[in-house]
């Protein structure tokens, strides 16, 4: 309904740009104001997985944020509006720290300077534009890296193939229900422009409960896709500098890091090149890889061209964290269909 559409996208991490920040590794800037858009993008879509991690999917046992809950008193301090249902105090301070995790400073582990200094390996440096195939290996680099997320595996896909490896590996020892991965990938759904022939499985793709977006926009200007209405989608816009926050201060302000009001582009704007996220906790894998089959290669449209596809084996990358979890039934894609006149091939980046 209305209201719980409302409860979900306001839940949703918005990451934009800021400026009064210390200053980027090598550089004078301190702000990322007009190159940081896909930066963020991926910020918000990874926050959206560390929220379904540590919090979960808001059903009666997750968490939801109350967009009634808080607002600034003329002193710019915020408080707590009279009879507004509060989460719990542990699921509150989780979501503070989640937050934290994305501030503005060196020692942020998925902040913007981190993002940037990862962004070296790739031959990039602040201020230079970060494509959504990029990004994702930047998140998962990140991921990698952070000693507060043990129990969190990131996966990139490769070669248009999401490779299903059933060695458990994800990161340092913890609780086996507390682990979780992140499938990212990232795709080229056209040439120029978006081709139609890839929108309808978009759309299905979007309403799996293990989607946690895309990080898409138009050509050159980022935007977080988080779902659609009609024939538009629905999506987070980064581009609004706004001022640092210091979330290292006790009760800091969150509506800076919310926003309450969607946003709709159609689908023909979309540029083509984007990278798919998804969350699945240890006990969701064995779902997930039969929803992506169920949409990739349905057996009511044979003939549908997939966005990408589904195999068994390692990664060649060793880099890459493979899937955890127990060992699962084998899903390969069936033929590839024939390809649909006039639509482009589709490579990742």
């Amino acid at each position: 309904d209305l209201a719980r559409f409302r409860r979900d996208f306001c839940s949703r991490l918005w990451l934009t740009y800021r400026s009064g920040f210390p200053a980027l590794p090598g550089t004078p800037r301190t702000s990322d104001c007009g190159w940081g858009c896909t930066l963020r993008s991926a910020q918000m879509l990874l926050g959206q997985g560390l929220v379904l991690h540590l919090l979960g999917r808001g059903d009666p046992s997750g968490w939801l944020r109350n967009p009634l809950e808080e607002q600034r008193d003329p002193s710019g301090q915020t408080r707590v509006l009279p009879g507004a249902p509060r989460a719990p105090r542990d699921a509150e301070q989780r979501h503070r720290t989640i937050v934290s995790w994305f501030s503005d400073h060196p020692r942020a582990p998925f902040g913007i300077h981190r993002l940037v200094e990862l962004g070296r390996e790739f031959g990039k440096s602040a201020g230079d534009w970060f494509g959504p195939a990029i990004a994702a290996h930047l998140l998962r680099g990140a991921v990698e890296s952070c000693l507060e997320t043990p129990g969190l595996a990131v996966y990139v896909a490769q070669d248009c193939t999401g490779t299903r490896d059933p060695s458990p590996n994800c990161g340092a020892p913890e609780p086996r229900q507390h682990r979780g991965l992140i499938l990212l990938v990232p795709a080229r759904l056209g040439g120029e422009s978006l081709n139609p022939v890839y929108v309808e499985c978009v759309k299905e793709l979007l309403q799996l409960r293990s989607c946690l977006g895309i990080i898409g926009g138009r050509p050159r200007h980022s935007l977080y896709f988080l779902g659609f209405q009609g024939d538009s989608l629905l999506y987070l816009d980064p581009h609004l500098c706004q001022p640092c926050v210091d979330t290292a201060r006790e009760n800091f302000p969150l509506q800076s890091f919310h926003c309450c009001f969607p946003r709709k582009m159609a689908f023909g704007k979309m540029d083509p090149s984007c990278t798919f996220g998804f969350y699945a906790g240890r006990t969701e894998l064995e779902e997930l890889w039969g929803d992506l089959a169920r949409v990739l290669a349905p057996t009511s449209a044979p003939e549908r061209y997939p966005i990408f596809s589904l195999a068994e084996g390692h990664a060649q990358d060793q880099a890459l964290d493979p899937p955890p979890g127990p060992p699962l039934p084998l899903l390969r894609q069936g033929k590839r269909p024939k390809k649909p006149p006039n639509s482009e091939e589709f490579v990742f980046l």
